[in-house]
């Protein structure tokens, strides 16, 4: 205590010293106006001397108790009793600060006022106080050598040692300092040199008037408070009308940094923030700027007065422009900033160097390297941080820049970074307007400045909305990771995440994302490739020729380069691109690359996709239309998405069910070639597909098919085969068509090596079967079909072939277009079952079955052979039979009956063939052309063979006949409704046409129904009813007779004629019917030749005795013949006997 009390005595002494300190010429030059007191003020009673005696008095016996008093004096009696506590009364520095430091609505007695400035004026007229700060500061002088040079008398001393005071050790010494300090800066004429540096800029903003007339005459805290607002003011206006000098500027930030560790010392600040300080700080030490701190963090709290947040405010505007203003960050971070070198130019208050952005730029930079920076530093750095992401106003540049789209968008909004996130979300284009570049780029810097990335605590406002997310979606992540982002990120957009912070993370990410550094993950594991592939400078540096975006574009095309390419990115930047891109494909506005060249194009075609991944979606679906730079942005992106899917965060999302029941062993490979895609195709209609994901995976297929670089997998196997065969040609579906046309004509010709190579026609059967799934897919079927499919199968959904199977079965009723191109497709897919999208699905299991071994391309005909098993799927069964339907329309459609009958179709239909079409189907006519043949018994055997097939099936299903169904449809109507009916058809059909052959009135239909009968005669299988009824007859009678040509008939024709054999009732029955059939067909339709006739000879029940009656007339008209002719040879014979001479005189004639 004696120590303290000392100090405060020696204090007293040390006051004297301010004659020179404050350069009191100046005071006595300055305008007794402006100074609001006069220059050569009067001494009050009592006090002629004291002031200057009894500094030295106390100087020379500190425990001296004796000597003048304030407490004594009249004029202040009152206040001091009303004010000040009585301990207090018996030291005059005591007094003086409790008086100074009322509360401001307290009024002091004018000449109270008066005594106490005299007071202090005339001790700082004492020139002996200076000898007194050597005394007490004398270690402290040795150690500061600066402060120890300075020449005395001039008061240069104390105003070296009050700049040093955060270095001065010393006790008594740091106690001397601190109150002088507060007694300086209790008035700004007390403060040395500052009268004469800023007395223009004083009158000029009207500072000095501030006081004037009210109750505190002597506290002029408020002309200081008037020139900082001045100050930051200044640096808010592009326009300055009345420019702050430069001497002024940086005395006034120097008496900012002087008062930067006691709030006291800031006189308009502290009063400003007396009654909020005891609010929110009660319990907060004075010094090294905790108060200041305290205040900042409560700033915007409801029950902070308004004067003291635009006090708190403007020194935090100050600090913005030097960080020497805070204490606390000055002090923490003074050892990194000399050891990062960021002060270069420290000898500069207001220099680049002292802004609080560069600082903070300078030592981020340092952090993110991973150099070493303290953690004392580092937490004043994210106390900053989150200071400017609070209040945009700390931001000179947003507030010069910006302040037209505050003022339209986000007025009102002001706290809690508010204000900030309102201009992110004008700035990302959420609203109906854009920023001016200039404010655009303040943004920018200001995010780059606070760094938010590396820890989302620095923005308020998203931590508060995100609170709750984080909580649940993240909380296995420590608070404070980078990682929190991440996983933000991460769940946006689903059930977790809040519409609050949605908004707040998309406004941030949309900055973060236009500087790769931003994110501190990305910028930690690509620096040095970011450096050794995109030319990057440092973290604190930025090109103004790098467009936002190029380069974390420039890495993620490294990132998907093939080794063969080469410069290619290390594993560990490759996964933080990776990730990087499945987060931002939520959104086309985080692809600055894209939003930037696309911006017009998104306005021409996309402005009503506002919902999630449209936007993206809507410019793939233009793609053609786009202006070249987007297309080519556009297209990089899309060809990214075919190689690593999951680059499409949503559809990953919405394709988990299926992802995990069937493709999890792809889903989980560290490199995704287009595996994971194939398999969704693949598995597009499996039970766990939904909705979501069906369109989504059908969208990406479609966008595919503008070019075939959009599909990973097939560019890859097959880029060499298109650049040598299929040049110049860019769409997916012409380069399949090219290449499979090749594959083609390649087989067909036999040829010792395909042109297409193995792996590229492995994939294009890949490429073939995926398209064949969705009629979309095939764009010149479907440009050909769209009015047909709106007209006919407007209820039919797309996928799953659905769409194209019917168009199938409305065939007839297709535009002629639409009917062409139908008929290519059904081609195609008949020489290729595989192809055939709807047959595979439904018979999968039965190809399992039956046709493991067989060939791909003999798929049908194996399901053929197979479709009478009682192992038959009926569903399988039912898409058979359309199958076969179809291909009796037409023999162009049955592969194998073309080759079959190569030669005799020409040969024998060659006139149905000259009325035919490209395109169209012949209805059968070449079919029944052949069948006509085969029961003439005319055809090749190759060619027999297939047509015996054909009429076995079409007996047993009348719908195979299409020359039957045509002609005969209103007829089974009639006739055999209940027959065709029956869901099993097994030749009842037929049969019924047969027994009403008599009634039939259409006499196309009756041809149809007898050509059937003609048929039968060839070949008993042909006739189904009757091959059933006598199938024992045939085994025990005519076993050893080869079936076709009739002969097995003829068997059981003679069979029937003969007495000792005894047939099967009912195949007796059914032949006879026949036989009585044969007979009216005969009378009805003779026959048409030669063959016709003998064909029905040799097929008719009496062919013996006709065979026999035709030998007899064979026999008798020979004989005939021979008697004619001996008959005219015996008359000539006699006539010459009976005319010799005439005979003879003809004879020389």
């Amino acid at each position: 205590m004696a120590a303290y009390r000392r100090a405060q005595q020696l204090l007293l002494l040390t006051l004297v010293s301010f004659c020179i300190f404050c350069n009191v010429r100046g005071f006595k030059t300055q305008n007794n106006a402006m100074a609001n007191v006069p220059v050569d003020p009067p001494n009050p009673p009592g006090m002629k001397a004291a002031p200057r005696d009894v500094p030295v008095a106390a100087a020379s016996q500190p425990r001296r108790t004796t000597g003048w008093k304030l407490a004594e004096e009249e004029a202040c009696r009152e206040d001091l009793s009303r004010l000040c506590p009585k301990h207090t009364w018996t030291n005059n520095l005591a007094v003086l600060e409790c008086l100074q430091d009322r509360k401001e609505e307290t009024e002091l007695a004018a000449d109270c006022n008066h005594l106490l400035w005299n007071y202090k004026l005339n001790l700082t007229m004492d020139p002996k106080f200076e000898s007194v700060a050597t005394e007490v500061c004398r270690s402290t002088l040795s150690e500061i050598k600066e402060c120890n040079e300075e020449e005395r008398g001039k008061g240069f001393l104390v105003s070296c040692l009050v700049d040093h005071r955060t270095n001065i050790s010393e006790y008594q010494c740091n106690q001397y300092i601190t109150k002088m300090t507060s007694i300086i800066f209790s008035d700004y004429r007390l403060i040395c040199g500052f009268m004469d540096k800023c007395k223009e800029d004083i009158n000029s903003m009207h500072c000095g008037s501030v006081n004037v007339g009210q109750k505190d005459v002597h506290s002029q805290g408020k002309v200081i408070g008037c020139l900082e607002k001045a100050l930051v003011r200044e640096a808010e206006q592009e326009v300055q009308t009345n420019p702050i000098k430069e001497d002024c500027k940086k005395a006034i930030m120097r008496v900012a940094e002087l008062s930067s560790d006691d709030f006291h010392l800031d006189r308009y600040l502290y009063f400003s923030c007396r009654e909020d300080r005891e609010r929110f700080c009660e319990n907060t030490q004075a010094g090294e700027g905790k108060v200041y701190k305290c205040l900042f963090n409560h700033k915007f709290e409801e029950a902070m007065s308004e004067k003291c947040r635009d006090a708190l405010t403007t020194r935090q505007k100050l600090i913005a422009q030097d960080y020497r203003v805070s204490y606390s960050l000055a002090k923490a971070c003074k050892a990194d900033l000399r050891k990062q070198h960021c002060n270069l130019e420290n000898n500069l208050p207001r220099a680049r160097e002292a802004r609080l952005s560069y600082l903070l730029l300078c030592l981020e930079s340092a952090v993110h390297r991973g150099r070493m920076v303290s953690g004392e530093c580092q937490g004043e750095m994210l106390d900053y941080r989150r200071m400017l992401m609070e209040d945009f106003s700390l931001s000179p540049e947003i507030v010069l820049h910006c302040r037209g789209e505050i003022e339209t968008h986000c007025s009102g909004l002001h706290r809690k970074g508010r204000t900030l996130h309102c201009l992110m979300k004008v700035g990302r284009g959420d609203r109906s307007a854009t920023v001016e570049n200039l404010c655009q780029n303040a943004l920018q810097n200001l995010v780059q400045s606070a760094d938010p990335g590396a820890d989302y605590r620095i923005d308020r406002a998203l931590n508060e909305a995100c609170e709750s997310v984080i909580q649940t979606a993240c909380k296995h992540i420590r608070s404070g990771d980078p990682m929190i982002l991440s996983c933000l990120m991460e769940h946006l957009y689903t059930e977790k995440m809040v519409g609050d912070c949605e908004h707040r993370l998309l406004e941030l990410q949309y900055f973060i994302s236009r500087d790769w550094k931003l994110d501190p993950i990305l910028y930690l594991k690509c620096e040095g490739d970011a450096a050794r592939l995109c030319h990057t400078r440092g973290w604190n540096e930025t090109s103004e020729l790098m467009p936002p975006g190029a380069v974390f574009s420039c890495l993620y095309r490294h990132a998907y380069r093939t080794e063969e390419q080469g410069r290619r990115l290390s594993r560990d930047c490759k996964v933080e691109v990776q990730r990087i891109l499945h987060q931002r494909a939520l959104d086309v506005k985080l692809e600055p690359e894209l939003q930037r060249r696309c911006m017009t194009d998104l306005g021409k075609w996309c402005s009503e996709k506002t919902d999630t991944g449209q936007e993206l979606e809507c410019l793939q679906d233009h793609l053609e239309d786009l202006m070249p730079a987007c297309r080519e942005v556009v297209g990089n992106l899309t060809e990214l998405e075919s190689e690593d899917i999951q680059i499409d965060a949503l559809l990953i999302r919405a394709c988990e069910p299926i992802i995990q029941a069937h493709c999890h062993d792809v889903a989980d490979n560290q490199v995704d070639t287009g595996d994971l895609m194939e398999c969704l195709v693949q598995n597009k209609h499996q039970k766990e597909m939904n909705e979501k994901c069906a369109v989504g995976v059908t969208h990406f297929q479609l966008v595919q098919m503008k070019d075939f670089h959009f599909s990973y997998k097939f560019k890859m196997a097959c880029k060499e085969d298109v650049l040598k065969l299929c040049p110049n040609i860019k769409k997916k579906v012409d380069v399949v068509i090219c290449l499979s046309t090749t594959v083609k004509n390649d087989t067909l010709q036999e040829a010792k090596e395909q042109r297409v190579a193995l792996k590229c026609r492995k994939q294009l059967r890949v490429e073939e079967l995926e398209m064949s799934e969705d009629i979309r897919l095939e764009p010149e079927l479907y440009d050909s079909c769209k009015n047909d499919i709106s007209h006919l199968c407007s209820n039919v959904a797309f996928g799953n072939a659905q769409m194209i199977e019917c168009l199938k079965e409305n065939k007839k009723q297709l535009t002629s277009r639409c009917h062409q191109r139908v008929f290519r497709l059904q081609e195609v897919e008949m020489s290729d079952p595989e192809l055939d999208y709807q047959l595979m699905r439904v018979c999968k299991q039965m190809i399992k079955r039956f046709c493991t071994e067989a060939d791909a391309r003999n798929v049908l005909q194996c399901l053929k052979q197979n479709k009478n098993s009682e192992l038959m799927d009926p569903k399988c069964k039912q898409m058979i039979t359309k199958r076969q339907i179809t291909q009796n329309t037409d023999y162009r459609l049955n592969p194998v009956l073309r080759k079959a009958c190569r030669a005799d179709i020409p040969k024998f239909c060659q006139p149905v063939l000259n009325k035919a079409s490209d395109d169209t189907e012949l209805e059968g006519r070449v079919i029944s052309c052949l069948k006509l043949k085969y029961a003439d018994q005319r055809l090749s055997p190759d060619c027999e063979d297939q047509i015996r097939v054909i009429l076995q099936e079409s007996a047993l299903d009348y719908r195979l006949d299409p020359q039957l169904q045509m002609h005969c449809t209103d007829e089974i109507s009639r006739l055999c409704a209940e027959e065709a009916a029956a869901q099993e058809q097994t030749g009842q059909v037929e049969e019924c046409l047969k027994v009403n052959l008599l009634k039939i009135r259409q006499d196309a239909c009756k041809k149809e129904v007898l050509n059937i009968l003609k048929e039968s005669k060839a070949d008993i299988f042909v006739d189904p009813v009757l091959h059933t009824a006598c199938a024992l007859d045939l085994k025990h009678h005519c076993a050893a007779i080869p079936p076709g040509r009739g002969r097995q008939m003829s068997c059981l024709m003679e069979a029937l004629q003969d007495k000792r054999v005894r047939l099967q009732p009912e195949c007796k029955k059914r032949l006879q019917d026949r036989i009585d059939m044969w007979s009216y067909a005969a009378k009805v339709a003779p026959a048409e030749g030669f063959s016709d006739l003998a064909m029905q000879v040799m097929t008719s029940p009496s062919k013996n005795y006709i065979l026999f009656m035709i030998a007899v007339g064979v026999c008798v008209l020979f004989l005939v013949v021979s008697w004619r002719a001996r008959l005219h040879r015996i008359i000539w014979t006699t006539a010459q006997k009976s005319f010799p001479a005439e005979t003879k005189h003809r004879q020389f004639n």
